[in-house]
């Protein structure tokens, strides 16, 4: 369709008796329609036009999220900066990847610059402590824990607060540019990190919620432990890029449960079964709140 033929087409929009196919009709064009349909909106006084313009838009860019995640999924799910910004993308359709990749790469290099050949896993920890910690001062969000903006990547990387898996993925993403064999960690109701050391060597953890604490093995024991749940290996082992994607659109399907927005809460809940199509159920989904 031609760009007159487009506005055309959404001037319909106004006639009540053909608003309903003109809408299917708009839907079948993509996100391709969205800038046409936002120059509509701009232009025109009347609220309840601009009421449908809105939802119009926003169902284009939700199919064509549900779309990217799909192919996201489809491909491994090994890219983890690019499952984070889909999510971001549910509240901020135009968050830039790039802008993000470049947020990562510049803590990536001040971390780098603090790093030397054969230094100790725990001062390689700690130099990427001072970094994001003190340099930085990434921190808990624990003013507001619940806020939607807790789960998205680029407000974090923004405001420097998050909830324990947004602070965890940043902390991960920086390690693992940096060539660290560092994992993220399913654990209940705390999301961690673990540094995975050659044996004889114990591996260790690292608690990003909590500025960077080291953990041991001892430590999660007792934490499992104070939760009253039976050890399960999945608490002490690294869990895939996907399960990390999952976990975060968990957290901000809770975030918006609890801000009373049911109809966002949905729309998250069907993000997350795109992703939950051939997961089988674990204990690490018992408690997936708090995180």
């Amino acid at each position: 369709m031609t760009n007159k033929e487009i506005k055309a087409l959404i001037s319909l929009l106004d006639d009540p008796e053909v608003a309903p196919q003109i809408q299917e009709k708009i839907q079948t064009l993509g996100e391709t329609i969205i800038p046409f349909l936002e120059e509509s909106w701009e232009e025109t006084l009347d609220p309840q036009q601009q009421q449908r313009l809105e939802d119009l838009i926003h169902h284009l860019q939700f199919e064509g999220l549900q779309q990217r995640l799909r192919v996201w999924r489809d491909s491994g799910g090994e890219n983890l900066l690019e499952g984070m910004w889909l999510l971001n993308s549910y509240q901020y359709p135009d968050a830039d990847f790039q802008v993000l990749n470049r947020a990562i790469e510049q803590l990536r290099f001040e971390v780098w610059t603090l790093l030397q050949p054969e230094m100790h896993p725990a001062d390689q920890v700690q130099a990427l402590n001072h970094v994001l910690f003190r340099a930085h001062k990434f921190a808990a969000n624990t003013q507001n824990f619940h806020s939607p903006a807790n789960s998205m990547l680029h407000r974090v990387l923004e405001t420097r607060r998050g909830n324990p898996l947004t602070l965890c993925v940043i902390y991960l993403l920086v390690a693992q540019r940096l060539k660290l064999p560092v994992f993220g960690v399913n654990l209940p109701n705390l999301f961690v990190l673990t540094y995975r050391q050659e044996p004889p060597l114990e591996s260790f953890y690292i608690n990003c919620y909590n500025r960077g604490l080291v953990l041991s093995r001892t430590d999660i024991e007792h934490y499992i432990a104070q939760l009253n749940l039976t050890p399960n290996e999945i608490f002490f082992e690294p869990c895939s890029h996907l399960d990390i994607v999952r976990r975060a659109l968990r957290n901000l399907q809770l975030s918006f449960e609890k801000l009373q927005e049911p109809a966002k809460a949905a729309e998250v809940g069907q993000l997350l079964a795109i992703l939950t199509v051939e997961m089988v159920a674990d204990n690490s989904d018992a408690s997936p709140d708090e995180e």
